[in-house]
């Protein structure tokens, strides 16, 4: 969380629950991008899994990067919203283009380890904050996460 940590933390220090969302915001974006990127691009002999497993999860993070957003809206805060301001927030790097099948999977587990982190750091504020509706939907989130990488690193093998 190097680069979000300097331009989200706030004066003392530490991340209000708007930096946190909006860095999930921001590396959803990123990533929606990522697994286009990855689904089009995607070759050997496991195209047609992974092309389809790629397209699954970029819908599925169109919703939850919509969902984050709207969150942020319900307790007052203002979502990023332009690709400059993804890349500014975004812990979570592009693509590079060069992936092979194995390396796009496994960096996907580590990005879906990142947003786990930042969901976890989330729910932390919220329960601070009294504000189980978001500590709710991270939760949720947090949970999808640990079971895509479950079946990433069973992949993998």
């Amino acid at each position: 969380m190097a680069k979000a940590d300097s331009q989200s933390a706030n004066k003392t220090g530490k991340a209000s629950l708007e930096q946190v969302l909006n860095e999930q915001v921001a590396n959803l974006n990123v990533l929606y991008v990522k697994l286009h990127s990855y689904h089009w691009y995607v070759k050997g002999e496991n195209f047609f899994t992974l092309h389809a497993k790629f397209e699954e999860f970029y819908d599925e993070v169109t919703e939850k990067m919509d969902a984050v957003a709207e969150r942020l809206l319900t307790i007052k805060g203002s979502p990023a919203a332009t690709m400059k301001e993804y890349l500014e927030i975004a812990t979570i790097q592009e693509a590079t283009g060069k992936e092979d099948e194995r390396a796009m999977v496994q960096t996907l587990v580590e990005d879906f380890a990142t947003l786990s982190e930042s969901c976890q750091e989330g729910i932390e504020l919220a329960d601070k904050e009294g504000d189980e509706a978001t500590a709710d939907l991270l939760t949720g989130f947090k949970g999808d996460l640990e079971k895509h990488m479950w079946m990433l690193r069973t992949y993998l093998g």
